[in-house]
């Protein structure tokens, strides 16, 4: 069965109504970096990083998955299909797609500021500040901040290497490590890139396709005309 990998970014959930970081009007427009998404931040104001998230994940959960997400779900039915996504909201879940690396971290989630590998669901949108894991430290988002590793990149660059296609998704292409995806993908396997824009692609050596659509309007169309072709 064919192996495709799916990588989906802002875009995508911005279709939803999500708002994202980098547009001029984004989150970013509001809040700084340094205030809310560093681990110096969470240390030194702990209460605005909580507040920060806690009305992200008040949001999510006002917004529904998109026909890109549907779609992108749609397409395991009849292919081998691994999404890798920058987003950190759950919208693929809810949409269907069973496989799913979240390489920015997972909004409803919360983990151990102690222990990385302790991780619980969070209920509704609000983070208690005093809200503590089963080792006693405080919880924090699972979120990967600036300046942290991206954990999840290496398994994440393995399956890139096992892919027969890729579709890159609503993203710039301008976040690193994650926009370095696309160079695992072996020569000569087709890429597919979905974006009204003009994202970085300079550094895609493989055959390539460019939809220019957003994503709610152009993963619709190339998952029907993949389909139609297997």
């Amino acid at each position: 069965m064919t192996k495709i990998v799916v990588f989906t970014g802002a875009g995508v959930s911005a279709d939803s109504g999500l708002s994202t970081f980098r547009d001029a009007d984004g989150l970013w427009a509001n809040y700084r970096i340094e205030d809310v998404c560093t681990p110096e931040a969470l240390k030194r104001n702990r209460p605005l990083v909580v507040e920060f998230y806690n009305k992200r994940r008040k949001e999510l959960l006002s917004t529904k998955p998109n026909p890109a997400h549907y779609a992108i779900a749609e397409l395991e039915k009849y292919f081998d299909v691994q999404v890798v996504t920058q987003n950190v909201d759950d919208l693929h879940e809810r949409a269907g797609s069973t496989r799913i690396i979240h390489l920015h971290g997972e909004l409803m989630k919360l983990r151990s500021e102690r222990n990385d590998n302790i991780i619980v669901p969070i209920e509704g949108w609000e983070q208690l500040l005093d809200a503590r894991a089963e080792d006693g430290a405080l919880l924090r988002p699972h979120i990967v901040f600036f300046g942290e590793s991206v954990p999840m990149f290496d398994a994440a660059t393995k399956i890139a290497a096992e892919a027969d296609m890729m579709i890159v998704v609503g993203t710039s292409l301008a976040v690193y490590p994650a926009a370095m995806l696309v160079r695992y993908a072996k020569p000569g396997v087709p890429i597919y890139v979905v974006d009204p824009g003009n994202p970085d692609t300079s550094m895609i050596r493989n055959p390539l396709t460019h939809i220019k659509a957003r994503a709610a309007e152009g993963m619709p169309q190339l998952a029907e005309e993949l389909i139609e072709k297997r």
